[in-house]
This record gives C-alpha cells, structure tokens and sequence, in this order.
C-alpha cells in the first residue's frame, strides 16, 4: 500500500509539471527581452569607465545623477519600443517616411561613425581586462573578442542568439557582489544621493554630461525599436498594433514592463558602479580613471583579488552584449534607411548587407586598435558625435510618437511625453555645454 501511495504522489507530481511550466513562461521576469538587453547594452565598458571616473573624482557626490536620469532614459526608450511594436518597422524605416532624406541620411551616418568609435573604445578596454585576467597580449585578445561576436551575430539565430545576451546580462550582479568586499557608509551615501556637494565648474560639468551621454545614447534608440520587429517576425504571424489592436493593452504592458525594468536594472547597476569606484579608489585618493580596465587594476590593491576578478568579469561580460548592440543597432538603421533585408534571424545568405555592415562596423573599430588613434580619443569622439545627433534625433523620436498618422491610437501618453521633452531639453543642454567647455 505504501509503495502504491508513492507511485500516485509521484503520478501527480508529474501531472502538475504541465502547469508548474505555464505558470513559469507566465511570470513576468519571462517577458523581459529588448529592453533588458537595451539596458545593459547601455552599461558597456566605456559607460563603465565613465561611471568609474564619476566615482573616484567625486566620490558620493554623483550618485543623484542616477536617480535623475532613471526615468528621462526608461521614457526614451519606451517610445522606440512602442514605435516598433505598433508600426512594425523599426526607427530608420519611420524617419524614412515621415522625414526628409536629409534627416535620415545624416542621423545614420552620424550614427555608424560613432559606434565603430565606440566599439573601438570598448573592444579596447575589454582586450586590457582580459590581458589582466589571463596575461594573454591585449591585441590577441581584441581579435579573439572582434571575431568571437561577428560569428554569433552571423551565425547564430537571433530567437537562440538573444537567449545567451539575456543570461550575459547577470555579468552585472559582479558590481553589486563587488560591494560586499568593502564597508559602505550608507548613511552618507543616502545623503549625497539627494544633496551632493559639488562645485559648479567644468571638471563637474564634463562629468555630469559624460554621464548623460551615456545613459542615452542614439544607438540603444535604433537597437530597441529594431528589436520589437525582430520579436514580431520570429513569432511569424502577428500584426503590428497599428494593423491589429486586440493585443494592445497586453504587448503594451509587456513594453511597459520590459523597458522600466531594464532601465532601472542598467541605472542601478551604474548607480553601484559609482558607489564601488566612490568607497575605494576615492577613499584612497585615486582621482583619475582613464579606462574601465584602468579601474579595475586600481581596485586590485584597494579590495582584493576578488573586487579585482568580479570588476573585471563583469567588463567583459557587458562587453560581449554592448559590442553587439553597437554593431547591429548601426546595422539596423542602415538596412532599413536603404530598404535593404535585415534581421538577426535572417540567414546569412538572405541579407548579406546586414550582416556585412555589422562586420564592417567591428573590424573597423579593430582597425583602430592598430593605428595612431588611441581608443580613449575614438570614445571622447564618440560621445561629441552622440551629443550632437541625440538631441535631433530625440526631437524626431518625439513627433513620430506623438503622431497619429504613424501610431494611430497608441500615441505616446502625456506623462511618458512629457518625461520625454523634459530628456530632449536636458540633452541638448549636455551637448551644448559639451561644446562651450571644448
């Protein structure tokens, strides 16, 4: 009898399996997806270096900066998500339609020749962590990381392809692990988080604007409406929302959800990043950080070979998502400004120039490594060529959502516009004092 109890409480185990699945692909972490790679994406390594100087020159006195730009970046990229999900195309295809030639072509040229700048700076400071970790010459790692990414991203379907991206974006918890090996004087932090201490000069204005700069940038424009497509067409049969509202209120709930949590997944994390850089290389004087790496090396005798491993990995790992991102956002925006085929699920034989401008983009940035230009220059150029394409491409980013003949019904509500004017008038004040101070 015993035996036979057994085998009906087993019997039943398995009979609720069914149902323990359902409920798991229910949950709400399991719609995470663009906007949770978007966010991380946005914590690349020259992000990192950037929160990591912010850290050891100011201390605690640039944590508000996070808090700020929490909602101004989520309202952002909300409104590229809805685009694509409600038109079916993603951003360069729209601008194609409701703009001049003119604005298009020039935003996407702006736009590929800052990511490879990017990419070169970031390709850069993970060849330095990785020469750090394993002795192995920067150079050979640089190659390794370049070919490494141009072979997933060609190779590899994009349903299987954004799976491994999804799990590379724990690659960030190293920074929240990282706060465990130091003491953190959280009264004060909380203080300095809503009342720094700062001097209204231009080392605390570069800062400030390297900072918004890097939490929104053109590329993670392009990338997330680009990715709602992609989701739409490997799910073969469903409509954009414009075409076939009956799943509106829950694809736009799934927006909602997916792009705040990512947003405030990548502010926290930089949020940590200051802190970390704060608490150690502040403390011990240390006021100048040029590189993600650089940071990391600095921390190996301040706490530990364990914050040195975890701020390491953590560079690497931000970098297999952010290169990517970089790559195929510059991609994206091309195919779609030319009218060519593209798609991360495409095969290769089926949209050859996509896939090309994402290898061109990479190994021009690889390029870089091995000519005068030193990768912190290509990042300082990168950022001055941001700031002057985001601030347009904000405003077009705006009238596109708030158009009816584009969004017909699901036009961008008034509290998550008026987040996001407030961004574009912060932005352009960035850029406009990122050139007064050159």
């Amino acid at each position: 009898m015993e035996i036979a109890a057994r085998i009906v409480r087993q019997s039943r185990r398995l009979d609720a399996l069914p149902l323990l699945w359902s409920r798991i692909k229910e949950h709400p972490l399991s719609r995470l997806g663009p906007g949770l790679i978007t966010g991380v994406a946005d914590d690349d390594p020259s992000g990192i270096a950037t929160y990591s100087q912010a850290g050891a020159q100011f201390g605690f006195n640039m944590l508000w900066t996070m808090p700020l730009a929490f909602p101004l970046m989520a309202a952002v990229q909300l409104m590229c998500a809805r685009i694509g999900r409600v038109t079916g195309k993603g951003l360069a295809a729209n601008i194609r339609e409701a703009f001049p030639p003119v604005v298009l072509h020039g935003a996407v040229l702006l736009l590929l020749i800052a990511n490879i700048l990017n990419i070169a700076a970031d390709i850069a400071a993970m060849g330095e962590t990785a020469e750090l970790v394993t002795g192995v010459d920067r150079h050979i790692m640089t190659v390794v990381f370049v070919i490494g990414t141009v072979l997933l991203q060609v190779f590899v379907p994009y349903h299987r392809y954004i799976y491994y991206l999804k799990w590379l974006t724990l690659s960030l918890l190293a920074y929240v692990a990282m706060l465990f090996t130091v003491h953190i004087p959280w009264g004060e932090v909380a203080v300095r988080t809503v009342w720094p201490k700062l001097s209204l000069d231009a080392d605390t204005a570069t800062v400030v604007i390297g900072i918004f700069g890097t939490t929104i940038s053109p590329y993670l424009f392009f990338w997330q409406a680009s990715e709602e497509v992609e989701d739409m067409q490997r799910r073969g049969d469903v409509l954009p929302l414009a075409a076939d509202g009956a799943s509106a209120g829950r694809e736009l709930r799934r927006i909602g959800w997916d792009t705040w949590s990512g947003m405030f997944y990548s502010d926290l994390i930089a949020y940590f990043i200051i802190l970390a850089t704060a608490v150690t290389l502040n403390a011990a004087g240390i006021s100048d950080i040029e590189t993600a790496a650089e940071a990391a090396s600095a921390l190996r005798p301040l706490g530990g070979d364990f914050a040195f491993v975890i701020f390491a990995l953590g560079i690497l790992g931000v970098g297999l998502i952010g290169v990517p991102v970089l790559a195929g956002s510059g991609s994206y925006a091309l195919c779609e400004a030319m009218g060519w085929k593209w798609g991360l699920e495409r095969p290769l034989s089926d949209a050859r120039a996509f896939y090309g401008v994402i290898a061109v983009s990479v190994i021009a940035a690889l390029v870089i490594q091995f000519s005068p230009l030193n990768p912190m220059k290509a990042l300082f150029w990168s950022a001055v060529i941001n700031g002057i394409v985001a601030v347009p491409l904000m405003t077009v980013i705006m009238v596109l959502s708030s158009r009816k003949s584009v969004m017909g019904r699901y036009t961008a509500p008034w509290p998550i516009a008026t987040l996001g004017w407030i961004a574009t008038i912060a932005m352009g004040a960035a850029a406009l004092g990122m050139l007064v101070l050159q």
